[in-house]
């Protein structure tokens, strides 16, 4: 997702300490960009990176056989995990 393509009409608020500030105007100014187009880009970055193993996995062919064998197992009777997931926790 580019940042520049899409319309801004929503506002985000940072607070940061004078040297983190420093840090970042040094880091745009390096990258020719303002502190918001710096930090914007850099959190969509981020963003996509900690949401992307939530969104897909890549396996090899081996791999995608064993996940598809699994998948297609019958499901096995599993007593002391339901014994523990129906037994009443530590909180209650």
């Amino acid at each position: 997702m580019s940042t520049a393509s899409l319309s801004k009409n929503e506002r985000i608020d940072v607070r940061a300490s004078t040297p983190v500030k420093q840090l970042l105007q040094e880091a745009a100014r390096s990258c020719h960009k303002n502190v918001s187009e710096f930090l914007l880009d850099a959190g969509v970055n981020a963003a996509n990176q900690a949401l992307a193993d939530r969104r897909q996995f890549a396996l090899n062919p081996e791999q995608w056989d064993e996940f598809q064998a699994a998948l297609d197992r019958p499901v096995k009777a599993k007593p002391c995990l339901k014994k523990l997931l129906t037994k009443p926790g530590v909180l209650g």
